[in-house]
């Protein structure tokens, strides 16, 4: 049975990156391609395949979160959640996209695992799905990273 609460959080991801394209519409495509798989996760569970999307809402989200953590380091995590705090700030927006997007994650891996646990853990199909799904997701995000180093800088 498909669980609606990891639809929703899937969908509020990719909602998240979507308006995160059209707050920093530099990168419009690379947000428009980082909200991709999340509508991806809504699609394995509206036809059923529940086992590869609980999967893959736990993979890629912690891939992104792991991602942006070595991309900008702890301080960069902290200043965009304190951007979320700062109405006052041009980037505001961003920030408070940026923070939802942090939690919103979090919040799918934990509700994806605890889907997995409950209805999965038993069938003896795990390090596969784990394995198959965490190879998409590396490819997924390997071209995105490719896409972000070959993107022409921006000329002042």
């Amino acid at each position: 049975m498909v669980h609606r609460g990891i639809a929703t959080v899937a969908l509020a991801l990719g909602l998240c990156f979507l308006l995160q394209s059209h707050f920093d519409a530099q990168f419009f495509l690379i947000h428009f391609y980082e909200s991709l798989i999340y509508l991806a996760i809504v699609l394995m569970l509206f036809y059923l395949e529940d086992r590869w999307a609980y999967m893959m809402g736990i993979v890629a989200p912690a891939v992104w979160l792991v991602l942006t953590l070595a991309w900008t380091g702890l301080r960069g995590f902290a200043h965009q959640v304190l951007l979320a705090f700062n109405p006052g700030n041009a980037f505001f927006p961003t920030g408070l996209f940026t923070a939802l997007t942090l939690v919103l994650s979090a919040v799918l891996v934990v509700s994806c695992a605890n889907r997995w646990r409950h209805e999965f853990s038993g069938l003896h199909k795990g390090w596969s799905t784990f394995l198959v799904s965490l190879l998409v997701v590396v490819i997924y995000y390997a071209v995105l990273v490719l896409w972000v180093l070959r993107w022409p800088p921006t000329t002042a």
